[in-house]
């Protein structure tokens, strides 16, 4: 008997120490990547009354249809949810018509090339995997249409237990942000391959293979706004999030009327357990 408590113990105590190990080599991979943490922004749509700020969509939609298109796409988007955005229903079947999408078979059994719809997707850039990883020296660009919400740092104790009560949700675009202003050429103490770019803000490694797709003027305002790196980032980091969480508006409003309903319910609760054991000792 004593001999099966004594070989337990010894099999848990060597889980444990197995944990405890893996645990460790877990939180150093995490703490190497990325150098830098990412630096919480001031968005529009942050906190539980946040809204988007369709000028600063529109924007972000032209910074990614300008720069970022050529290489990601956006499948889980279709062109008319653009009217989310501000876009007239013209306005939309005519940004659909600037693209081609692959339709059929026709009655010859043949797949063919038509304008775009507005129920039709984003088309990719590339037309397989292996097609991108052959234009990007060997790594596949992400699809942007979630990329959002799953990219993210996390920001580790004690910070993530005042985002619970702040309802801080913004992770995502705060990394984007941080990813498309943070390249820098030095990069003394970390190696980084021939044909990659040092970004200590990169969460797999100390460079990637995207050179530094933004310039300061690269893309035309019509607003007025800063045609500035830092302005093109939080654009395009907005339009991002959008595209990952399109009904967020909906979502925080009805959130808003079933919480105040819950408290009237609470109240109201209480106040008839009060009377119903008023005459009960």
């Amino acid at each position: 008997m004593r001999k099966g408590i004594f070989a337990m113990k010894s099999i848990l105590n060597g889980l444990a120490a197995l944990g405890l190990g893996l645990a460790a080599v877990t939180a150093s991979n995490a703490a190497e990547y990325p150098i830098k943490k990412p630096v919480e922004q001031d968005w529009s749509f942050a906190g539980p009354f946040g809204t988007y700020d369709k000028g600063q969509l529109q924007r972000g939609f032209k910074v990614y249809r300008e720069v970022c298109a050529a290489c990601h796409s956006m499948n889980l988007v279709a062109f008319r949810n653009l009217e989310d955005l501000g876009y007239s229903e013209a306005q939309v079947r005519a940004i659909a018509a600037e693209y081609e999408v692959e339709d059929g078979p026709d009655d010859s059994g043949d797949m063919f090339m038509r304008a775009a719809k507005p129920s039709d997707r984003f088309p990719a850039p590339f037309a397989n995997p292996q097609q991108a990883a052959a234009s990007n020296s060997g790594a596949v660009p992400p699809d942007f249409s979630l990329i959002a919400k799953a990219r993210a740092v996390e920001r580790g104790f004690p910070t993530f237990v005042f985002d619970i009560f702040t309802q801080y949700a913004e992770a995502g675009p705060d990394y984007i942000h941080a990813l498309l202003t943070g390249y820098e050429e030095d990069a003394e103490g970390h190696e980084v391959p021939e044909g990659t770019y040092y970004n200590p803000y990169f969460i797999s490694s100390a460079s990637l293979a995207m050179a530094p797709p933004l310039s300061e003027g690269m893309v035309t305002y019509d607003d007025g706004a800063p045609e500035t790196v830092d302005q093109y980032a939080r654009d395009v980091s907005a339009f991002l999030m959008w595209a990952a969480e399109p009904h967020m508006e909906a979502r925080k409003s009805t959130g808003f009327v079933v919480m105040v309903f819950l408290l009237l319910f609470g109240g109201l609760m209480y106040l008839t357990k009060r009377k119903i054991w008023a005459d009960v000792h």
